[in-house]
């Protein structure tokens, strides 16, 4: 279920100058604020965890699973070289599976290894509050991922819809309508940094079960929907 050839190729598309300018550029400011709120306040668990909670998992995690999500696939498929891909003698279940795993793995590396980093700046490791935020981050990755990897193979406003959900669903509606809290990918995250860091430091408005069941859902669901629209977009190009 992985091809290395098509990591290659998803790996520079994701990592071309463009998109990672964007990919750096927010680790960067994470870690500038980090280093600026220690000079300025010192050690504070609380200031930590608002700030990772704050910006790294609400902010900075979903817009990079953006970012690589709809880009290991979307691009292709608007420009048509998608077309090319599909030519070749590798299962379609394969190449999906292929640019999950790309988008994960560029999303947990410009994600939780900043997230992590910032938190042991801002606080050392006090009340695992740094390892909180970035098992909360590694989490969040896989699911964000596998569900706008989905959009890139859905709609071709995939970004837009992606920023939508990550910003104005998750970051407001999530923080005033209770109910939306339970259809949030970052509240799902949260349930598992809350188990490490304990209450206090780290509120989720989601039991862990509920979370755990929802995390895997959307993950295989979005994961083998993306793989059907694949197949279909194969069968409509031969044609």
């Amino acid at each position: 279920m992985y091809n290395p050839t098509v990591a290659r190729l998803t790996y520079r598309a994701l990592l071309g100058r463009r998109r990672a300018l964007i990919l750096f550029a927010l680790p960067a400011l994470l870690i500038a604020i980090s280093l600026a709120v220690r000079l300025l306040t010192g050690v504070d668990d609380k200031v930590a965890a608002e700030l990772l909670g704050g910006f790294a998992l609400a902010t900075m995690v979903p817009l990079i699973g953006v970012i690589a999500g709809t880009g290991a696939i979307g691009p292709e498929i608007d420009d048509g070289s998608i077309v090319y891909l599909l030519a070749k003698p590798v299962k379609r279940p394969t190449i999906i599976m292929t640019k999950l795993i790309v988008a994960i793995a560029i999303t947990m590396a410009f994600s939780a290894i900043p997230t992590l980093v910032a938190g042991f700046i801002l606080n050392g490791n006090g009340q695992s509050i740094a390892i909180a935020y970035m098992i909360a981050a590694l989490v969040a990755s896989v699911a964000y991922s596998a569900l706008f990897l989905l959009l890139g193979t859905v709609s071709r406003h995939a970004v837009v819809f992606g920023l939508v959900y990550a910003l104005i669903w998750e970051s407001l509606f999530g923080s005033l309508v209770d109910g939306a809290k339970t259809l949030s990918v970052q509240q799902w995250s949260l349930t598992l940094a809350e188990k490490v860091a304990g209450e206090g430091y780290v509120d989720s408005a989601v039991g862990m079960p509920t979370a755990v069941v929802l995390l895997a859902l959307v993950t295989v669901g979005a994961t083998a929907y993306a793989g059907q629209r694949l197949r279909r977009l194969t069968l409509a190009g031969e044609e």
